[in-house]
């Protein structure tokens, strides 16, 4: 099983990789740095890759799941509701996403990451 650790300031969530071809495009470009960005309770950042939307692309996720948006080339993880959610608690993102991995972590610690921190994806173990 592949796994995978996010940090971001004082957080660090693993997650374990899906079997999907986005998944494949994030592994074969790791390691991966950028900026954090926020929407409502998402963090979500830069990605050194393009991946079409998959037949199974969502645009309300659950917690945990680590997510694509093609449209933006760009790593999306939400924790809580965005701008868009329509219900309490929805996790709704801006567009239909990949979901290519899954956390092992509590998300919900990314409520402490703000815009502009350096955050990194890199393989764990």
């Amino acid at each position: 099983m592949r796994k995978i650790v996010i940090r971001a300031g004082g957080v660090a969530i693993r997650a374990r990789l899906l079997d999907t071809p986005t998944a494949e495009r994030i592994w074969a470009a790791l390691p991966i740095e950028a900026a954090a960005r926020t929407w409502g309770e998402e963090v979500y950042f830069d990605a050194p890759v393009s991946s079409a939307a998959e037949p199974d692309a969502r645009v309300v996720v659950k917690p945990g799941d680590i997510a694509f948006w093609p449209d933006g080339d760009a790593i999306a993880i939400g924790f809580g509701p965005t701008p868009l959610s329509r219900t309490r608690g929805e996790i709704r993102l801006a567009g239909p996403c990949n979901v290519w991995a899954e956390a092992l972590d509590d998300v919900r610690q990314l409520k402490s990451v703000h815009p502009g921190v350096a955050i990194s994806v890199q393989e764990d173990g």
